[in-house]
């Protein structure tokens, strides 16, 4: 369906969403396309690194199978591999479950196909409410269209232009720093700056083990810093309420009875007004 035969409110919240993601897209296009740069100079020849970028569409479990295949590991071990370092997106999905379940299985998939990290970070910073929201869905697809569309061109920009860069120009260090700013735009409460120093610290921690998993034990550290922080600011908001009611001032009986005398006093000058008048026609006839 064309997109202009779409809903307005869905023409309006895609435009909202590539607003808000615009900012970030020199950032994804510099991971795109040291990404591309880093397959290039694997094993894989151009179509299939493309095919691959195509299909996968993650760049950190793009990286991660190129020393495998290199290695010429058994296919099993790169698809585990992949898929461990994947499983982050199952946790995505289940965040995006409320708000889309109501939507058919076909297009819940091709919203999964273009989810990824940092549009699921931003549309998740809209706090919309669960269910259908007329325009949800538009500004999902215009924060993660606009990230698919920037991430794909540069990548393959980057496999293809690979072999003119030389190794010596350290285009991985400048990806890593190409993705700072992208996270620390994402963080704008105390919950999400606690999510990503708990990250970023198993991150670390845990970067021996295999298979890439202390990316997943990152996420699922930030997932549970994020819940718990929330929590405890809702519970302290409560108890604030509850410590300062709001008083909305009720008129009483006596309020009424004092004010009936003022309002019996402002009738009475315009019923004497209202006799005078006719005492004077009265006179003139």
């Amino acid at each position: 369906m064309s997109m202009f035969r779409l809903p307005a409110a869905e023409r309006e919240g895609f435009a909202a969403g590539f607003r808000i993601i615009s900012p970030l897209l020199p950032a994804i296009f510099s991971w795109g396309l040291v990404t591309g740069v880093a397959m290039s100079k694997s094993v894989l020849t151009v179509p299939q690194a493309i095919g691959m970028s195509l299909m996968l569409y993650a760049g950190s479990a793009q990286l991660a199978s190129l020393p495998l295949f290199a290695a010429g590991m058994p296919l099993w071990t790169i698809l585990l591999t992949v898929g461990i370092v994947n499983l982050r997106f199952v946790i995505f999905s289940a965040g995006l479950q409320p708000h889309f379940s109501y939507l058919s299985l076909p297009r819940r998939i091709a919203l999964g196909y273009v989810n990824g990290d940092l549009g699921f970070v931003m549309f998740m910073n809209q706090n919309f409410a669960n269910g259908y929201v007329p325009g949800k869905e538009g500004t999902y697809y215009g924060i993660t269209l606009s990230n698919w569309a920037v991430w794909h061109v540069s990548s393959i920009l980057g496999i293809v232009l690979g072999a003119l860069v030389p190794d010596s120009w350290g285009l991985g260090f400048a990806g890593t720093l190409a993705l700072i700013p992208m996270m620390v735009h994402t963080i704008n409460s105390r919950s999400t700056m606690l999510a990503v120093a708990l990250a970023s610290l198993i991150g670390v921690l845990a970067f021996d083990l295999p298979y890439r998993l202390n990316l997943v034990l990152g996420v699922l550290g930030a997932l549970a810093a994020g819940m718990v922080c929330d929590e405890l600011a809702s519970r302290h908001a409560k108890r604030l309420a509850l410590a300062n009611p709001v008083r909305v001032p009720i008129s009483t009986g006596d309020d009424v009875a004092a004010n009936a005398p003022m309002a019996t006093q402002s009738v009475e000058p315009q019923k004497d007004a209202v006799h005078e008048d006719r005492r004077t026609s009265g006179e003139r006839r």
